[in-house]
């Protein structure tokens, strides 16, 4: 199943620093494109760091690399935006910076890109829950259970042969782009048909 890239959500015309700028050129260019941080580079463009303005507003040393935040916490192009939106909340951030396999500077991320995960719309939600893990992850027909989609909240309902596969089906589901919550009305055969109490659960949890 496809997973909507960093690479597809980051901006490559990054407004960097090395350690060596000043401070003052450092807050001149936040203001000047309207940012709110940036990442700091060495002399081979490997991200060293990040400057954001509470760290401008919290430290007085001369240069980026005497206010930056250390080490950066920084992703690949490669990685799942869902799993880096984790990593942005996880360590409280607001933006991560792209690197490549020499962790040399190519991207950065922001919060802002990030929510556009959430804005796919409806149907193609469904469709993709339809045909990329119905039938081609579970090998199943893909209307072997109902697949009802409002605003981002997928709802499952139907009878699989196997437990596993209704389990299987709402883990993956949870992991598609723009998928809010999963409710869950699923049956199986092998459990005796017998369905439990319908669950909500949170997709893309970031905590």
């Amino acid at each position: 199943m496809k997973h909507l890239k960093v690479g597809g959500l980051m901006t490559d015309d990054v407004v960097s620093a090395l350690t060596g700028t000043s401070f003052r050129e450092v807050a001149k260019l936040l203001a000047e494109h309207d940012i709110s941080g940036l990442p700091v580079v060495d002399a081979d463009d490997r991200v060293v760091g990040v400057v954001s303005e509470s760290d401008l507003l919290a430290r007085r040393a001369l240069t980026a690399g005497g206010v930056m935040s250390a080490p950066a916490v920084t992703v690949h192009a490669e990685e799942a935006a869902a799993d880096a939106a984790r990593l942005m909340v996880r360590r409280g951030v607001e933006r991560l910076p792209v690197v490549d396999e020499e962790e040399r500077l190519v991207g950065i991320v922001t919060r802002r890109d990030l929510l556009r995960v959430f804005l796919r719309p409806d149907p193609e939600i469904r469709r993709r829950i339809r045909e990329e893990i119905l039938a081609d992850a579970l090998d199943l027909p893909p209307d072997a259970v109902d697949v009802h989609v409002l605003d981002g909240v997928v709802t499952l309902a139907g009878r699989l042969p196997k437990r596993s596969q209704a389990v299987a089906l709402r883990r993956l589901a949870e992991r598609v782009e723009g998928v809010v919550a999963v409710v869950d009305r699923l049956s199986a055969r092998d459990d005796g048909g017998r369905a439990g109490a319908p669950s909500a659960r949170p997709a893309h949890d970031f905590s």
